[in-house]
C-alpha cells in the first residue's frame, strides 16, 4: 500500500487584515451595488500591497528616473526590476499617502501614479479595467474616501509575508464570488485541497528530494486558487522545493488577478499567460509534474457557439494525431471538457506526470460506442492513464448544483494500480455550511478530505469503492 500523507493545512490567520479592507466597501454604497464592489477593492488591494512591497526602494528608484531624465536616457525594465528588488516597480513620486494632500486632483494625480506602474502591473490594472472604476468613484465622490482608507492598512512584506498576503488575496476573492456570476471562475479551496491531497498521497517519493523542482499547471487557471493551494500543500510537504507555477486563463479579469496572485507569491509572471488553451499551448516544450484543472463545463470548440478560431485551432490540432495534444480525436462540438482532458495528457511528464481535473457528468456518459467521446475514453483505458474517478458531493460550487467528479490520472501507476481502474463514491462524504453560499451548502472538511484521499490510497474494494479491469469498461455504450 502506498503512503497516506496527511499534511496540516491550517491556514494563517488573515481575519484583521481581511475584514479591514473589507470595510473599506462600506464607503462605495450607494454608488456600488454590492457585487460590483470588487471591482474597486481587488485592483486597489493589489496597488497597496505594490505599494508597500516597493517603498523601501522607491527613493532609488525615483533617483534613477532623475538620471534618465538629466540624461535623456530611458533605462531598461530590467534595471527597474533589480533597483527595486521585484518584478514590478512604480517611477511615479507619488504615494496614495501623497495623492490624499492635493484632493480637488486626486483623480489626476492618481492616474499619473498609475501609470508609474511597470508593464506587467500595468496589464493587471488594465485588466481589471480600474481606470472606469476610477471615473465613476471621482464622478461620485467617493474616490479620496476609498484612497484614504487603503493608505492606512500596512501591507508591506516584513509584517505579511506572501504566503499570508497570498492567503489575504484568497479569502478576499473568496468572499466576492459567493455570488453565482463571480462563482463561474472560482473552484472552492476544500475542493482544491482534496485535489492536491489525492495527487501527492502517491508516486510522489522523489519530491521530498532537497531543492526538488517541482512544476505545476492549470490549463484554466482562473484567479489562481488551483496554483496557489497546490503551492500551499508543495510548500509544507518540501520546504526546500523550487515550486514553478503555469497557467492558462482567457478571461482578462481572471487573468489579472491570477497574475497579480503570482507577483505577490514571487513567482515567474511570464509562466501565466492570457491564452485560450483550445487555441494554443503556451508551453509546448515543457512537460509538468503535476496538472490541476477546472475547464469549462459544457462550452462549444465548435459551431455557432463557439469562441472565434476555436474550431479552426482544435481541428487543425487534431489532425496531428500522436504527434499533437489530441491523439484521440475530437468530442462532440459542444463540450470541450475531454479536449482539456487529453491536453493534460500530453502535458504530463512522461516518467511520473499525476494530473486532478474536475468534470461533469459528460465526459463519463455521453456519446455512445462509435463517438468521439468513446473513443477519447477508449484512448485513455487502452494507455492505462485513468487511476480513479470520485464521485464528488453536489452543491459544492457556488454557481452551480450539479454533481461533479474527480478524475485522476497517471503516466506511472504503482503496480497492484495498472490496467486498473478505481471508483470511489464519496457523494456522501462531506458536511453542511450553517448557511448556503449561492448553490453552495455542503464543503469537504479537513476530516472529509483525508477519509477520501485514505479510500483512493488504500486502493481496497468495500461499499464506497469499486476496483475493475480496464477491459470491463471498453466496450460497453456507457464506457
Amino acid at each position: 500500500m502506498a503512503e497516506n500523507i496527511v499534511i496540516d493545512d491550517t491556514p494563517v490567520d488573515v481575519s484583521t487584515e481581511v475584514n479591514f479592507i473589507w470595510s473599506i466597501a462600506n464607503k462605495l454604497r450607494g454608488t456600488y451595488q454590492s457585487d460590483k464592489y470588487k471591482d474597486v477593492i481587488i485592483p486597489m488591494t493589489i496597488i497597496r500591497r505594490f505599494e508597500c512591497a516597493l517603498e523601501e526602494t522607491k527613493d532609488k528608484v525615483i533617483a534613477q528616473v532623475e538620471e534618465d531624465e538629466k540624461n535623456g536616457d530611458e533605462s531598461p525594465d530590467k534595471i527597474f526590476q533589480k533597483i527595486a528588488g521585484y518584478q514590478f516597480y512604480n517611477k511615479s513620486k507619488y504615494t496614495l499617502k501623497e495623492l490624499c494632500n492635493d484632493s480637488p486632483k486626486i483623480k489626476t494625480n492618481f492616474e499619473s501614479y498609475l501609470e508609474g506602474f511597470s508593464p506587467n502591473a500595468q496589464d493587471i490594472i488594465n485588466n481589471l479595467e480600474f481606470k472606469k472604476q476610477i471615473d465613476k468613484m471621482a464622478a461620485n465622490n467617493r474616490l479620496f474616501s476609498v484612497v484614504q482608507a487603503f493608505r492606512e492598512i500596512d501591507l508591506s512584506p516584513k509584517p505579511i509575508d506572501n504566503i499570508k498576503m497570498g492567503y489575504i488575496f484568497e479569502e478576499l476573492i473568496r468572499k466576492f464570488s459567493e455570488n453565482a456570476e463571480a462563482g463561474d471562475h472560482y473552484t472552492g479551496r476544500d475542493i482544491i485541497k482534496c485535489m492536491v491531497s489525492i495527487l501527492l498521497s502517491e508516486g510522489c517519493e522523489d519530491l521530498k528530494e532537497p531543492q526538488k523542482e517541482i512544476t505545476i499547471l492549470d490549463q484554466a487557471c482562473g484567479t489562481g486558487g488551483m496554483l496557489s493551494t497546490s503551492y500551499n500543500f508543495l510548500s509544507v510537504f518540501n520546504p526546500t522545493a523550487k515550486i514553478r507555477l503555469y497557467g492558462q486563463e482567457i478571461n482578462p479579469e481572471s487573468y489579472a488577478m491570477c497574475m497579480a496572485e503570482m507577483l505577490i507569491r514571487g513567482q515567474d509572471v511570464s509562466n501565466l499567460r492570457k491564452m485560450d488553451t483550445m487555441k494554443s499551448d503556451c508551453f509546448p516544450t515543457k512537460k509538468m509534474r503535476f496538472v490541476i484543472e477546472n475547464p469549462p463545463f459544457g462550452t462549444a470548440w465548435g459551431g455557432k457557439d463557439a469562441a472565434e478560431g476555436v474550431e479552426h485551432a482544435v481541428l487543425e490540432e487534431a489532425k496531428k494525431k500522436e504527434n499533437g495534444r489530441f491523439p484521440a480525436g475530437t468530442p462532440g462540438s459542444g463540450d470541450m471538457q475531454l479536449l482539456f482532458m487529453q491536453s493534460a495528457v500530453n502535458k504530463m511528464n512522461d516518467d511520473n506526470g499525476r494530473a486532478a481535473i474536475i468534470e461533469n457528468g459528460s465526459p463519463l456518459f455521453s456519446g455512445g460506442t462509435s463517438s468521439g467521446e468513446s473513443q477519447i475514453r477508449r484512448y485513455l483505458l487502452e494507455h492505462d492513464l485513468i487511476e480513479a474517478i470520485i464521485a464528488l458531493p453536489t452543491d459544492l460550487f457556488y454557481n452551480t448544483g450539479i454533481a461533479t467528479y474527480i478524475w485522476v490520472l497517471s503516466k506511472n501507476k504503482r503496480k497492484e494500480r495498472r490496467g486498473k481502474v478505481q471508483l470511489i463514491d464519496a457523494t456522501s462524504i462531506c458536511h453542511k455550511l450553517r448557511k448556503a453560499l449561492g448553490n453552495k451548502s455542503n464543503e469537504i472538511t479537513k476530516e472529509d478530505r483525508e477519509q477520501i484521499t485514505k479510500l483512493y490510497n488504500d486502493f481496497t474494494p468495500g461499499e464506497l469503492v469499486k476496483v475493475f479491469e480496464n477491459e470491463d469498461f471498453m466496450y460497453r455504450e456507457y464506457a
